[in-house]
């Protein structure tokens, strides 16, 4: 466990609630729904594409992601933060999707555009993905905040995740998505000074040549995974409200010059941090399931504050999206599954769920879980939405062709997760050998699924079913 001075201990704690309590004051309120749910300000005007690419950038350093990076740097050395970093090329290849959705099919939001391609069961079994991916991030981050604090499971480490959860939800709550894209400008500046101030503590030790030299590019060292990640590039991000709710809030250009700005800095950011695990790689430091955390405690009290702050920061934009991105879906998005309109208490309702999220999702931080699973393994099971937006608008569709992708990927993540999947089926001998395999020719599953219904003949134009 984290060994605070009572002075310490008093200083820590109180950063936790400081930040909270400064967030909240900070952001704006908000009633109206366009504020609430398309983060507009009260002149009606959406967010800037400099707001945009900051939101997009820091809401998706998530703090699992930057504890995962480095965990694999101590892992596998530079190939293993490259191999992590890489599924931030999801976001400008989202961006480039949803402009063709919105310039081809006047796309106003996935669920509606699906449900206008393929049908409302589509369109449900889609939103129930969204549910699951949501609830993961709740404790994925929430954890990581918490093992700064105490070993998993003990009573400060699930005080401080919880107390952590509550300070973003309040003031998530007092402006929705208007709110978290604003404080997101300002948890971008806090991560940025901060990992600068890390990588400073960091790198003289060793030095950058030695960092980046570190690690062998094979199989088995770190680039299965690197070739997982570039396989999943092509279905992860849609499975994501966190990014692509903020893909339909501004006009498509200022969009796809934000996310692609943003996916380049997310890339760099996360290599660079990962290079805090190659640090603890070459100083011997065994770190667990938490490298960051195990790097902290040895650099003294400013250094262990510096990386709670770049985890705080990282955290904080990632939960606050993600209830604000659960507070649209089952305020405007579930109601069009019924065919009906937002009703009209919207607002209410969605706060009303970011509620009950902040509660449910903590129960499997309490219970103990890999948070490196939260990424990998639904990674695999959304491998099916990979042909419905790669193939949209270029061939004709049907909306079986939809259930037989992405049900086939459901079923293999399931399929992995439970250890079923034949031994065969595994790449090389490293340990993401099987899930590099399960990926690629689930993949190709995939694919021929949605194809099948059109070769057979079953088939709507291409240019149909405009949402």
């Amino acid at each position: 466990m984290t060994a605070f001075t009572p002075l310490q201990g008093i200083f820590f704690w109180g950063f936790l609630l400081a930040f909270g309590g400064l967030m909240y004051v900070l952001a704006p309120r908000v009633r109206s729904e366009s504020g609430y749910f398309q983060g507009h300000d009260e002149a009606g005007r959406p967010a800037s594409r400099w707001a945009l690419t900051a939101s997009v950038f820091i809401s998706w350093i998530f703090a699992k992601s930057v504890t995962n990076a480095a965990n694999l740097g101590a892992a596998y050395g530079v190939v293993g933060g490259l191999a992590y970093a890489t599924y931030w090329l999801s976001i400008p290849f989202a961006g480039w999707v949803i402009y063709r959705l919105r310039r081809r099919d006047g796309a106003t939001g996935i669920v509606p555009w699906l449900i206008g391609k393929y049908g409302r069961a589509a369109a449900l079994a889609f939103a129930a993905a969204i549910l699951v991916r949501l609830f993961n991030e709740v404790w994925s981050n929430t954890a990581v905040v918490g093992g700064y604090y105490g070993e998993a499971g003990s009573g400060a480490f699930i005080a401080a995740a919880l107390l952590f959860t509550a300070s973003v939800l309040f003031y998530s709550l007092k402006g929705g998505l208007r709110s978290s894209i604003f404080t997101d400008g300002i948890q971008a500046v806090v991560f940025v000074v901060f990992l600068a101030l890390v990588l400073a503590w960091v790198l003289p030790t060793h030095g950058p040549a030695r960092l980046l030299t570190e690690g062998e590019l094979a199989l088995s060292m770190g680039l299965d995974l690197l070739l997982v990640a570039l396989l999943q590039v092509l279905s992860y991000p849609f499975h994501d409200p966190v990014l692509t709710d903020r893909g339909f809030i501004t006009d498509e250009k200022t969009m796809l010059c934000a996310f692609t700005i943003a996916g380049v800095l997310g890339f760099v950011a996360i290599l660079a941090f990962s290079l805090v695990g190659v640090q603890a790689r070459l100083e011997g430091i065994a770190g667990g399931g938490n490298v960051p955390a195990a790097l902290a405690r040895t650099l003294g009290a400013f250094g262990f504050f510096a990386m709670v702050a770049v985890m705080v920061s990282s955290a904080a934009s990632t939960l606050d999206s993600t209830f604000t991105s659960l507070s649209r879906a089952v305020a405007c998005e579930l109601p069009l599954l019924a065919g009906r309109k937002p009703p009209r208490h919207a607002v209410g309702i969605g706060a009303l769920a970011m509620v009950v999220l902040a509660i449910v999702g903590n129960l499997p931080m309490m219970l103990g879980t890999d948070i490196l699973k939260a990424t990998t393994i639904s990674g695999t099971m959304v491998i099916g939405l990979a042909p419905v937006f790669l193939l949209a608008g270029r061939v004709t569709y049907a909306p079986l062709s939809f259930h037989l992708s992405f049900w086939s990927g459901m079923v293999l993540g399931v399929l992995l997760a439970m250890g079923q999947i034949p031994a065969g089926w595994a790449i090389g001998d490293g340990k993401y050998a099987l899930l590099l395999g399960t990926n690629l020719y689930g993949l190709a599953i995939c694919f021929v699924g949605f194809l099948l219904p059109l070769a057979l003949g079953r088939r709507r134009p291409a240019t149909a079913g405009a949402s």
